[in-house]
């Protein structure tokens, strides 16, 4: 007869801490384990908890506190639902026109052209009122003018959003050439025509916006 292996009933501190490994390792064990969101979640109700508990002696902080971060929720909310907002139509507007750095608006180069005009340089106010015109059409965001484009190349442009204004565009870029680069000296012929072709430009409906990109 085989005598029975008496199981201690008190074991040492090794043999405990590996029975209490093995058991902890369970399934069980594991599943009841908190995950990182919960351990988050915890973490900032806790923060919140601390907040409200010093309410009697700082209630004015906390509630800036809490607007700022409520502010704070809301645009970060509006920019993931809204996304990144536009940037108003001048600001897209490039700076050079034709080679220089000029950030005048249209309105602006046209008061140049008239008071270049008004006082008798036609040479000015040709070279002011085209430029006027390019960027009244960039603006209008009807014909982009970015960097590098010249005066021939905007006419072209121009020419496919107003097929029948292409020819008087053309011309006009010839004219600016010769005044801009050629040093020519322009004519009062040559500002009237340009300013009827500007006024009928500004009140145009383009025909085909996508190709004049």
């Amino acid at each position: 007869m085989i005598a029975p292996v008496a199981v201690p009933l008190e074991p040492d501190g090794d043999q405990g801490r590996q029975w209490l490994t093995d058991e902890l390792s369970k399934q069980v064990y594991q599943a009841a384990k908190p995950t990182p969101f919960d351990l988050a979640a915890q973490a900032i109700s806790d923060w919140f908890n601390s907040l409200l508990r010093s309410a009697g002696q700082a209630q004015g902080a906390i509630g800036l506190v809490l607007v700022v971060i409520l502010i704070t929720g809301i645009i970060v909310a509006a920019f993931f639902i809204f996304g990144r907002p536009r940037l108003s139509r001048r600001s897209g507007v490039a700076a050079e026109l034709f080679g220089e750095d000029d950030a005048r608006g249209s309105a602006e180069l046209r008061r140049s052209a008239e008071q270049a005009a008004a006082a008798g340089d036609f040479t000015l106010a040709l070279e002011e009122l085209y430029r006027a015109i390019a960027r009244g059409l960039a603006e209008r965001t009807i014909v982009e003018v970015s960097p590098g484009t010249t005066a021939r190349g905007f006419a072209r442009r121009a020419g496919i959003a107003f097929p029948a204004e292409a020819a008087r565009l053309a011309s006009s870029a010839e004219d600016f050439d010769d005044v801009r680069y050629l040093g020519r000296t322009g004519t009062r012929e040559q500002y009237e025509r340009l300013l009827d072709l500007d006024r009928t430009l500004s009140t145009a409906r383009p025909s085909a916006l996508e190709a004049a990109r």
